[in-house]
């Protein structure tokens, strides 16, 4: 099976990117990226050490709800092209370990669908995932809880 893979939506990363509100109703702070470990959620590229980076609270969600988790993420501060592909970008599988679970239509954690797994594993485990017939995506995460990307049925 082939993945429909997404960045974020570029209409909320230009509205951040312009000063305009995170999820917690704050503006992002500008920094630079530090080590390695900075992916960008639009491009899903990771953020040159040195670069100038956002770091605002995302949810990944349209309505607020009980499982509407809300987390850290970055941004590239300079435009970047929406990442959209069939595939996970190549360092997901230097996640280590990674945190996936399936969603319903409603945006209810399925929690049969929760797991923790080896980067390597996590374009497999999305398949196995997506294959539930109550599953309508999938979200993958940091050991840390923070959004990495969606996962639909192509």
């Amino acid at each position: 099976m082939r993945l429909a893979v997404r960045g974020i939506d570029s209409e909320f990363v230009n509205l951040v990117r312009s000063g305009g509100n995170d999820a917690n109703g704050q503006r992002a702070l500008l920094t630079k990226a530090v080590g390695q470990a900075n992916p960008c959620r639009h491009c899903l590229q990771l953020i040159a050490e040195g670069d100038d980076k956002l770091v605002l609270a995302y949810r990944p969600f349209s309505a607020l709800q009980p499982y509407a988790e809300v987390g850290p993420i970055f941004l590239h501060q300079r435009e970047c092209q929406r990442f959209e592909g069939e595939e996970l970008p190549g360092w997901f599988a230097h996640l280590q370990p990674a945190l996936i679970r399936g969603y319903g239509q409603d945006d209810w954690i399925r929690y049969e669908t929760g797991n923790v797994v080896s980067g390597r594993e996590l374009g497999a485990e999305c398949e196995r995932i997506l294959n539930g017939p109550e599953v309508a995506y999938v979200h993958i995460r940091s050991k840390y809880n923070c959004f990495q990307c969606r996962v639909d049925r192509p």
